[in-house]
Order: C-alpha cells, then sequence, then structure tokens
C-alpha cells in the first residue's frame, strides 16, 4: 500500500466517495489516552474523542484486553441464532445501572442510529400509535428515519428526501436563543409548557407514541436545558400515554460526570439508548427501557445479524467496570470544572465568545460576530478548528449554524494535556482575533 500520508491522502480521493467527509486531513497512525498520532509521528491533543466515542481514552488497556480475550473464544455468532454469555451480561449491567427502580429490559444493536430506530419501533407497538416528537436542533442519525427525526438540513437531510412520516419537531429549550424570546427563570419554561399547545396545533396526545429528547444537545451545539424542564415534559408525557425517550448517545457513559446525564435532572426515562463510549471504540449501542414496553414486540420484531457482537459487549463490559472504578467518574466531574473555568476565562477574555455551557466535562462555548446581536461566527469557527490543528490540537464544531466548539476530550486526559490544549485554543483565539481586527481597518 501506500508509503507516506500524503500518498494514502492521494488514494482516499480517489477511492472513498466525498460524502464520507471529515474535519482534518490527519491520517491517524496510532490513539492512546487523549493523543493522537499521525502516519508523520506528529502528536495531537484529542478535544473530540471520536465524536464523544472514547470517554475511557483511546485503546484503555482494560478493554484492550477484554477484545482480545473474546476474540479468542467466539468473534460472532448471531444472538439471533445462539445465545452467548456477554450478550446477556451486559443487559443485566444495564438494567441495573440506567435511572429507574422498576423491571428493566435491554436490547442490543450496532449503532446509535440504530438504538434510536428500534427505539421508535418498541414505542410504537407498545402504545398502537404512529406518531414521534423531536427536538429542534436534535441529532438523532443518519438513516431515513433518524435523519427525519435529526433537525439540521444540511449535510443531514439535504437531497436526501422524502422524510419518513409522522415525526414532529418542537421547539427546543435554549436558553441562548430562546424560540420564545423570553429569559430564564422569568420564563417558567414556557418552552416545557409549550408541549401542551404542541398537541393542538401539531400532532394529537392520542397520536403521539414517543416524544425522543437528548439531555444535552449534541450536534445542535450541547444547548442545556434548565433544572425544570425535563420534570415538567415527562410529567406531560405520562398525563398522555406518551413514552418518553432519552438519548444519552451523546451525553452518557460519565461525558457529564455522571454516568448518565439524564441524573442530573433526576428523571427515570421509559427508555434511555446508549451507544458511542458505550463499546469503548466499537460499533455498539442499547435500548434499555421499562420491561413492559421492551417485551411488547413479538419474538423476531427486533434484531439484527450483528447485534450485541459478542467482542463488542466485552469491551462494553470493560468500559462499565472502568467508568465505576472508585473515584472515576468523580475525576470526570472535576475535570468537568476545571474545564470552564478555561472556557469562563477565554469567555472573558474573547468577544467572539458568546456564550459557555453544558455539564461537567461536556461543554462548549458559542463563537458570535456580535454578542448584543448574537450573529453566528461560522466562518470564523472553520478557521479556529484549523488554528487548532496547526498547534496540534483536534477539535469538533457543532450546532445549528456551524457555530459551536465542543469539548469531548476522553475523560482520561492528564492536567498537563488538559493545559496544553487550552493554551493552544487561546493562542488560536489571539491568531483569530488580531486577524478579525485586521480585515475590519
Amino acid at each position: 500500500m501506500a508509503a507516506t500520508q500524503s500518498d494514502y491522502q492521494a488514494l482516499r480521493q480517489r477511492h472513498i466517495p466525498k460524502g464520507t467527509s471529515h474535519s482534518s486531513p490527519a491520517l491517524i497512525r496510532e490513539a492512546k489516552g487523549a493523543v493522537l498520532t499521525d502516519f508523520d509521528g506528529r502528536e495531537f491533543i484529542d478535544f473530540a474523542g471520536g465524536i464523544g466515542v472514547v470517554n475511557v481514552g483511546h485503546s484503555h488497556p482494560k478493554v484492550v484486553a477484554a477484545i482480545k480475550d473474546q476474540a479468542d473464544k467466539i468473534i460472532h455468532a448471531c444472538f439471533a441464532i445462539a445465545m452467548y454469555e456477554p450478550y446477556i451480561d451486559l443487559a443485566v449491567r444495564l438494567n441495573a445501572l440506567t435511572p429507574g427502580d422498576f423491571h428493566k429490559m435491554t436490547m442490543l444493536a450496532n449503532s446509535g442510529a440504530e438504538a434510536v430506530e428500534n427505539a421508535v419501533k418498541i414505542a410504537r407497538y407498545a402504545t398502537g400509535r404512529p406518531a414521534v416528537i423531536a427536538l429542534e436542533g436534535a441529532f438523532h442519525g443518519r438513516t431515513l428515519l433518524t435523519m427525519t427525526m435529526t433537525s439540521k438540513v444540511k449535510p443531514y437531510k439535504y437531497k436526501f428526501g422524502p422524510m419518513a412520516p409522522e415525526i414532529y419537531h418542537m421547539p427546543n429549550a435554549n436558553c441562548y436563543r430562546c424560540p420564545f424570546g423570553q429569559k430564564y427563570p422569568a420564563c417558567g419554561v414556557a418552552c416545557a409548557d409549550y408541549l401542551e399547545d404542541f398537541f393542538v396545533g401539531h400532532v394529537a396526545a392520542e397520536q403521539t407514541a414517543a416524544l425522543i429528547a437528548e439531555p444535552i444537545q449534541g450536534e445542535g451545539g450541547f444547548t442545556t436545558p434548565p433544572p425544570e424542564y425535563f420534570g415538567k415534559l415527562q410529567a406531560i408525557c405520562r398525563k398522555h400515554g406518551i413514552v418518553l425517550i432519552i438519548d444519552e448517545i451523546q451525553s452518557g457513559m460519565g461525558r457529564t460526570g455522571k454516568l448518565y446525564a439524564i441524573e442530573h435532572w433526576g428523571i427515570e426515562p421509559d427508555m434511555i439508548l446508549t451507544a458511542k463510549s458505550l463499546g469503548g471504540g466499537l460499533p455498539l449501542s442499547a435500548v434499555t427501557g421499562r420491561a413492559e414496553l421492551m417485551d411488547a414486540p413479538h419474538p423476531g420484531g427486533l434484531g439484527g445479524t450483528f447485534c450485541g457482537n459478542p467482542i463488542a459487549c466485552r469491551a462494553a463490559l470493560a468500559v462499565l467496570e472502568v467508568l465505576l472504578e472508585d473515584g472515576f467518574l468523580a475525576r470526570a466531574a472535576a475535570l468537568g470544572v476545571k474545564a470552564r473555568a478555561r472556557l469562563d476565562e477565554l469567555q472573558a477574555r474573547f468577544e467572539i465568545i458568546g456564550d459557555v455551557r453544558g455539564k461537567g466535562p461536556m461543554l462548549a462555548m458559542e463563537l458570535v460576530r456580535d454578542r448584543e446581536r448574537k450573529t453566528p461566527a461560522g466562518e470564523e469557527t472553520k478557521e479556529l478548528i484549523r488554528l487548532c490543528y496547526e498547534r496540534g490540537l483536534m477539535l469538533l464544531s457543532c450546532g445549528q449554524y456551524g457555530n459551536v466548539i465542543r469539548t469531548l476530550m476522553p475523560l482520561v486526559i492528564t492536567d498537563e494535556q488538559l493545559d496544553r490544549g487550552f493554551s493552544i485554543l487561546a493562542d488560536a483565539l489571539e491568531v483569530l482575533t488580531a486577524s478579525r481586527v485586521a480585515a475590519a481597518r
């Protein structure tokens, strides 16, 4: 094969479609902990984490050991043909760990999108209703159903229609850009109460199978709702017999300093979806929910050839062992305090940072050209990511306008690596600010 990074980049251009894009030109040869090393030996501090997939770090020794051990036993059997221990062990573990003091069941799949699709199937089957309400700003996947549930048009939905039917989008709780033009707490969390009005003008409650929400929206810009929000939504859903599905695909597995982000709101969802960091880097997802819901579909109605692959399940069991070790989540919460302090310092220094938000180490800063008008600084965000890449920091943007920088660094990042990453970010902001000032002259 090719001998150099540039050779591989040329092969990529010729053999892989442009639709499978990448945010940096790096060709990674090795990843350990919170550091990526490219083909030429250059190191990057990783604030992207494979889009939130390596909360326990790249190639964690316990995860690697579990993968190797399982590979010697069973690589694939298909749970639909013959059962195997890791699938059952992981289901038992997730049923015990997810919020809710009630009988739960778990089914496993391969990706976050598959988890969402199966959750919708189960909710529709159990309730006999067709409609699903998602939130504006949501990201739930790229399949036909899940891209319909996803809010942002470009690049996720553009020219891929027509979309799936019976999917409705309700305004999200976004205190920085309130869709109702109000201010918290004087608003009384009107964004949650609006669900009752939504049943009048968009879809009847009696036709609604489920409402699905991310505790903190990922691709939507890490929008973080106020304390009362999910309690109000849950009360309305229970009143009307609607299944509340909480999508923890990006926010779960310790990302906010708790095993599940929804724990910050004290909510016990009817269903909770896990993926990304659950598999420690291997494709795996889970739908965990009330037993009476999960057990409703007929035998054979759920599943797939690779769902709950034994190697991925063993990796997930190792991930959970690491996450639940004494002090790991506490250290993750402490990491969030440090990261928040650094972001607050940057916001005080740089006018371009309009908002800092999130929980624990799941944080974001929104870039704006004008703080008063909150004009999205999308192009500046792209430039900031490029400047950081050149200096050895891997970053990801998000948000409806592509103007939000998010922190998804592995939770095992060292203090030195964290400081180095934020120093690079500060230096890049200095350069970006200077160039904006020069351009304005």
